[in-house]
């Protein structure tokens, strides 16, 4: 089961709020192929590769487009955690890890 955390949900509607400048077309597509790809780890979990910032397993990513989609494993539940620019070093941050 995919859950969507609050911070990665904003991400998502900055994004297409920040494409609908130009474009609406645009803008509802990359969310909606956000979207997809995300329903994907459903079944195949491990599917992203391990954020290079935080070395941790459990928490992995996704690139579509220029973005960064970022979710973590516990159990059976992935929890999508931010979607961010791929230029975003996330070394320095703090994003937000579902407990």
């Amino acid at each position: 089961m995919v859950i969507w955390a609050r911070q990665a949900v904003v991400d998502l509607r900055s994004i297409h709020d920040f494409i609908a400048r130009d474009s609406r077309y645009y803008a509802k597509k990359v969310v909606h192929d956000i979207r997809e790809i995300v329903d994907e780890l459903n079944g195949l979990p491990k599917m992203g590769r391990i954020v290079p910032e935080l070395n941790e397993e459990d928490v992995r990513e996704l690139f579509l487009y220029s973005y960064r989609i970022i979710y973590e494993i516990k159990d059976e539940v992935i929890f999508v955690l931010a979607v961010v620019h791929q230029r975003r070093n996330l070394k320095d941050e703090n994003i937000p890890r579902e407990s």
